[in-house]
């Protein structure tokens, strides 16, 4: 017979009622971790009653305290008596209410007030009753439901049920239980998302709430119902089955989860259940070997221990940062994790930062002149003494489980970092809530549901190791820009960055306006830095080009695209999955700097030569605002940060945000520092062998002792870095292998072919070709812009006409340069040949 083993029963939860915070909930000050089980529905007694007699609950509630429970799910509204008797025994219940859903319900009207009505009755019974943890809307939508009418229909009317309650009850947490045949439907006012998932394998249930934690985002996950079947699976595989998808459930960073059931005695669809055996206690309330199996495991939760606790030296970088100094240092000598030190850099402040870090004597404050947050944070680096080094901002408070969920995440993988969201706090004013879902805000890009592309400074960690190896931070970056530019390089390394779905911190936004633009432009000169030293990774007119996914707090990403779903034939696939579409970027294509110049303020100038244009820097203007009002209706503020004024601004920044942005950028290019002389001259022999090429030319080399294109491509960016030349080599997504500047003005691109022709002997082709840069565009297109306002105006000035003269200049002094430039390739090639043992042919 087997042991019980020793219970360990939750102490009773504090009588505040529930509310989400950022990833979890909470009562009072405490974090609640709902570990649950479902309750019924039972036979219905002669009045209709689908509960069981107060005695009977009390003993079934007894029964729940010692499973370590503190959650119970039940499937209809409950009398004033069990809501008081769940209290009493320190157990909050999770609402479900019965409407038709199975049935075409949107096609009835009465049948939609009908919904509406027992919603808001549903809403004033629970109003206020501090044992209520959350009301669900709807349960498991039948997916051919679902396909009749589309998921936006179905959202709506969720979305509109979920403001009923609010209506009611402001505080009162709503959500609609999913399950994965409808996993496309994702109303946007449900307070936190459930899912009921029935994967028995735990490779692919692990697998599965990676994808689950990415469509809830920013929202607490909670699994509504797993379980497994005694009759067909056995006892001792259910154990097993409860034990370890707990476990993982938990460790993943959920907020909670509910076991379907408390006890095999269960009555649904008129009739009572006899064939399936769900039950943690039989129909006589015996407890079989599940539940002893659940108990040890709920008693543990959430936080299982980790494999391994290596040591985490946290470091936050502060320049003037007193504002939120303390909120951030007290956020951090409270953490869950038992082996991490606290690193203050005082990167040269000037306000109370070193008087408040002396009230924290467990902080190890190390104070330095100004020289930037990469600087900062490598001297917080060479201060550290822990395994992994994790960073965050002085205007950040960390969640207590932050180092839990970071490290626990880290271990499960092999990459070499790993990072997590960022919130913005619930104190934060009206503005910040506006900074907060306006463009710009620090965002994690994704490539799957478990690795990243880029991970925001504010939130991410290293294996010390890992930024050894890269040399840390570049001092170049000193206000942003240096998490992208670490990211990029560990990338290129071939290493891998993670995300951690639960290790959170809040971010304080920005509080004004103009601490918002200046922010932006600080981040358009760091995007300036980050084009000339990874130009692979940005567009022509230097926009970024990210192979990943960004984090978007917009409702509906898909505004200027559609979502494909994946049903299954005919609709029944038991996963129909939600594909994002492409991102279109009509937004930011409409809002861009560049749409601006070229269209609104080029139109414009049109316009006073030709009156007829005037309509074309209107109706420019015009979609701009329009694209931006729109993505301001669009975004999901906080019920809290809400003000007649939010929405407007949000669309003003969506206006101004790439304008002051972009600018840096352009500023930087047009201010390229030239190649160093000393450079040049170094090539001038083997350039000046050149004397007649055109725009593209093509070096031949030899040789017998089997030395491959590689070699050669190695030798000419050794060369070209060591000398200081404005180059860059192809990142593995250019068709070309090497650009080489040469000035300002024209640049040129090399591709390469190596031949065999047997044994060791290989021919090594070169194509070199001139080509213009962007500022060179910009001097000819302003020079025939020029000309067409002087050939408008030449009934006034007779000389008009010979302004032709300065484009055939421009054009000229931009021909003569691209020959040097190519001739100063054509050395530098042949250089790196002559270096790489290769014997040019004629």
């Amino acid at each position: 017979m087997q042991t019980a083993p020793i219970i360990i029963m939750p102490p009773p939860p504090a009588p505040d009622r529930v509310r989400f915070d950022g990833k979890f909930f909470r009562s009072g000050t405490e974090k609640f971790y709902p570990k649950g089980v479902t309750y019924g529905p039972f036979e219905p007694d002669g009045d209709g009653n689908t509960f069981p007699t107060p005695e009977e609950a009390a003993r079934d509630f007894v029964l729940m305290r010692r499973l370590n429970a503190n959650c119970v799910r039940v499937y209809h509204i409950p009398p004033r008596w069990m809501l008081d008797l769940a209290h009493e025994h320190g157990l909050k219940l999770l609402v479900d209410f019965p409407w038709p859903k199975h049935t075409c319900f949107l096609d009835d009207p009465k049948t939609m007030d009908e919904v509406r009505r027992a919603t808001r009755a549903a809403a004033e019974t629970l109003a206020g009753h501090p044992a209520v943890f959350a009301l669900v809307l709807a349960s498991e939508i039948p997916p051919d439901i679902a396909r009749w009418y589309g998921a936006r229909r179905i959202e709506a009317f969720l979305d509109e049920l979920a403001g009923i309650v609010k209506t009611v009850d402001r505080d009162r947490l709503v959500t609609f239980v999913n399950f994965p045949t409808t996993e496309f439907l994702q109303p946007a006012s449900v307070d936190f998302v459930s899912f009921n998932v029935y994967l028995h394998d735990l490779k692919p249930f692990a697998n599965y709430l990676d994808r689950l934690q990415s469509i809830a985002g920013g929202k607490p996950l909670l699994l509504a119902e797993i379980g497994m079947d005694s009759q067909r699976e056995g006892e001792e595989a259910k154990c097993r089955f409860l034990r370890g998808h707990i476990e993982v459930a938990f460790r993943a960073g959920l907020a909670g989860v509910v076991l379907f059931s408390f006890t095999d005695e269960w009555h649904t669809g008129g009739h009572a259940i006899e064939n399936w055996f769900f039950g943690l206690t039989d129909h006589e309330r015996n407890p079989k070997p599940s539940f002893h199996a659940v108990a040890e495991a709920f008693a543990l939760a959430p936080r299982f221990p980790l494999p391994i606790c290596p040591k985490v030296s946290v470091v936050v970088a502060s320049y003037n940062g007193g504002r939120t100094l303390a909120a951030c240092l007290d956020s951090l000598i409270h953490l869950n994790y038992p082996d991490y030190e606290v690193i203050l850099v005082d990167d040269g402040s000037t306000d109370d930062t070193a008087k408040i870090a002396a009230h924290y004597p467990t902080v190890r404050a190390v104070h330095e002149p100004n020289l930037g947050l990469s600087a900062a944070r490598n001297t917080g680096i060479l201060a550290s003494m822990g395994e992994i080094v994790a960073f965050t901002d002085s205007d950040c408070r960390a969640d207590e489980d932050w180092l839990y969920y970071l490290v626990g995440d880290l271990l499960k993988t092999d990459a070499c970092a790993i990072g997590g969201h960022n919130f913005p706090p619930p104190e934060d004013n009206w503005i910040a809530g506006v900074v907060a879902v306006s463009p710009g805000a620090p965002a994690h890009v994704m490539l799957t549901d478990r690795e990243a592309e880029h991970i925001p400074g504010c939130n991410m960690a290293f294996w010390k190791w890992a930024l050894e190896a890269i040399h840390g931070f570049d001092p170049i970056y000193r206000a942003a820009g240096d998490d992208v530019d670490v990211c990029w390089r560990l990338l290129q390394h071939g290493w891998k960055i993670a995300f951690s779905h639960a290790g959170f911190v809040w971010h304080y936004r920005r509080n004004t306006t103009g601490a918002y633009l200046k922010q932006q432009r600080g981040y358009g000169v760091a995007e300036s830095l980050l084009r000339h030293k990874h130009p692979e990774y940005f567009n022509s007119i230097g926009g970024m080009r990210w192979q990943g996914r960004i984090y978007n707090p917009l409702r509906g990403t898909g505004a200027f695209g559609r979502f494909v779903v994946y049903h299954g034939v005919f609709g029944s696939g038991l996963f129909q999955t939600m594909y994002a579409p492409e991102h279109v970027g009509i937004l930011a294509l409409l809002t861009s700097l560049e749409w601006h110049v070229l269209f609104t303020l080029g139109g414009i100038l049109l316009a006073f030569l030709w009156p007829a244009l005037w309509p074309l820097p209107t109706l420019s203007f015009l979609a701009s605002i329009a694209v931006a009002v729109a993505a301001a209706a669009r975004v999901d503020l906080p019920a809290w940060q809400r003000h007649r004024w939010s929405r407007p601004l949000v669309a003003l920044l969506y206006l101004l945000q790439p304008i002051v942005r972009g600018w840096p950028r352009y500023a930087y290019r047009l201010q390229r520092p030239a190649t160093p002389s000393a450079a040049r001259a170094a090539v001038t022999t083997f350039a000046a062998q050149y004397r007649r090429v055109g725009s593209i030319h093509t070096l031949n080399f030899w040789n017998e002792q089997g030395t491959e294109r590689m070699a050669f491509l190695q030798k000419l960016m050794e060369i070209l870095e060591r000398d200081g030349w404005q180059a860059s080599a192809d990142s593995g997504w250019d068709e070309f292998d090497v650009t080489i500047h040469g000035d300002r003005f024209t640049k040129v691109v090399v591709h390469t072919v190596c031949e065999n022709h047997g044994g060791n002997k290989r021919l090594l082709r070169a194509r070199l070709s001139a080509h213009w840069t962007l500022v060179a565009k910009v001097w000819f297109w302003s020079a025939v812009a020029l000309v067409a306002f002087f050939l408008s105006l030449m009934s006034r000035f007779w000389w008009a006409g010979d302004a032709w003269l300065l484009v055939v200049l421009v054009t000229l002094l931009l021909h003569l340069r691209a020959r040097r430039t190519l001739h100063l390739g054509l050395g530098l090639v042949d250089l790196a040949a002559q270096q790489t043992g290769l014997s040019k042919l004629g």
